[in-house]
This record gives C-alpha cells, sequence and structure tokens, in this order.
C-alpha cells in the first residue's frame, strides 16, 4: 500500500548509497609456488586498481503437464560465472603484477627451464590442478568509508586462466595495466560486521596536520630558548615537548 514517506526514511534509504571505489582484493599464493614468485603480496594487493563482483544464475527444468495451462521451471543447479577479471598497475620498480602471474602461468604448464624452452623440439607437462590452484584464499572485499559494513567473496580453486595484452606506444603516456582473468568454481559470499571507524572530514584532517606543524615549531622554539637561556639540553627537550604538546591539543580542541 503506497504510504507518504518522511524526509528522513528517504535521506537514510537512498541518500547513503554504495560506492565502487571502496574494496580490496587479496591475491593467494599456492604453497608450491611461494618460493617460485617471491612476491610482495601486500604491494600486489593494491596494485589492485578494478576487480568485479562476481554473480551466478541457476539451471532450471522446465515442467509442463503437472498442472493444466502451466509452465514450471524447477531449480537444480547453481551456475557461477567462469571467471573474475582484475586490472593491476604495474610498478616501475619491477613489473610486479606481470612477473607474478606469469610465474605462475609458467608453473601451470611445466615452463621451468627457460632456455631449453628455446629449442624447436621443445615440449611441456601441465601440473595436476591441486599444484598451482589455491583452494582458498582469492577474496574481494566491498565496504563502506567508515569500514562497518562490508562483505566478503571468497574463491575456491582459484588460478589465473589469462593475461590481457598490453598495449605500449610512443604516443601520449598513460599507465600501463595488467588485466589477468582468474578462474574458479564456486565462491562464497558472507557479510562481515564490524565498528565502524570515525573518518576525518577533510577540514578536521587539514586542522589535524596544522596542529601537528605548528606544535613541532613551538617545540623547536622552546627548546632552543631554553637551551640558550640555562644551558642544559635536557630541560630543553623536556620544555619543547610540553609546549608543542600544549599547542597541538589546543588547534585540535578548536577544531582548526
Amino acid at each position: 500500500m503506497a504510504r507518504p514517506k518522511s524526509v528522513t526514511q528517504i535521506k537514510n534509504t537512498l541518500l547513503s548509497p554504495s560506492l565502487t571505489s571502496h574494496f580490496e582484493v587479496e591475491i593467494p599464493v599456492p604453497t608450491n609456488l611461494r618460493s617460485i614468485l617471491g612476491s610482495n603480496q601486500e604491494q600486489l594487493n593494491l596494485q589492485c586498481s578494478e576487480a568485479s563482483l562476481p554473480g551466478s544464475s541457476l539451471a532450471t527444468s522446465e515442467i509442463n503437464n503437472s498442472f493444466h495451462g502451466v509452465t514450471e521451471r524447477h531449480a537444480y543447479r547453481r551456475i557461477y560465472d567462469d571467471r573474475i577479471d582484475l586490472t593491476f598497475y604495474v610498478d616501475a620498480d619491477n613489473y610486479t603484477p606481470i612477473r607474478f602471474f606469469e610465474n605462475w602461468i609458467s608453473y601451470i604448464v611445466g615452463e621451468t627451464d627457460r632456455d631449453d624452452m628455446m629449442n624447436t623440439n621443445y615440449y611441456y607437462r601441465s601440473q595436476y590442478p591441486d599444484e598451482y590452484c589455491a583452494n582458498q584464499g582469492l577474496k574481494v572485499r566491498k565496504f563502506e568509508r567508515d569500514y562497518g559494513r562490508s562483505i566478503e567473496y571468497e574463491f575456491v580453486r582459484a588460478y589465473p586462466l589469462a593475461i590481457t595484452s598490453m598495449p605500449v606506444t610512443y604516443e601520449g603516456s598513460s599507465l600501463l595495466t595488467c588485466n589477468v582473468s582468474m578462474t574458479y568454481i564456486r565462491y562464497i559470499a558472507r557479510p562481515i560486521h564490524s565498528s565502524p571507524i570515525t573518518v576525518p572530514t577533510p577540514g578536521q584532517q587539514a586542522g589535524f596536520n596544522v596542529s601537528g606543524i605548528l606544535g613541532n615549531a613551538a617545540a623547536s622554539l622552546v627548546d632552543s630558548v631554553v637551551d640558550r637561556s640555562i644551558g642544559s639540553d635536557t630541560l630543553g627537550n623536556i620544555a619543547g615537548a610540553v609546549a608543542g604538546q600544549f599547542v597541538s591539543n589546543t588547534f585540535a580542541n578548536e577544531g582548526l
């Protein structure tokens, strides 16, 4: 039944949408690959600039003869998307995403001797899936700005399926990105509840920065004055620390 809504109800329902820019990705490394890949996992996780939340559908069977004039569809299987696409920024120091996933794919197909790969009669033998699949650990977390509400997708038996070609050109420079498709057999979605974190506004953050700068300046000034007046470096340090803390607290309390 249609009913009038208050402004508070509308604000709480429509004016707090989820934003796509708040997410994080956790890339797993199978046990047998840790010594081969040797990558900085935290750096790789932070370099993921784009991901996709997975989807699924139901396979149904059609039943026409149970009820007159009625077509029923009964679900009998859940069908998961066959892959998740990830985009990584490539660092200039080590080309971490490219080397990471290239080594993973090389391990899957048994490319262990790079010199032997140059032979015309080269052949390879793929590893068994238990050797290269990440049974767990590939996660995509979607959270909000206060970190109090989030949902986590964890993928089962994931491994890289493809690395998209990366064009380079002499024309206008842009960020080099590495696009990787990861395949998996299923995912588990679970909500995560945690205490919200108060995020300072730009004005509050600017006030904190200013208070810190002025506090340091006051501490240095008092320290030097006491050192010259009394000749005690220890007393100067103590007086400077007290003065700096006082100035920082004053500006922080004033909201500057």
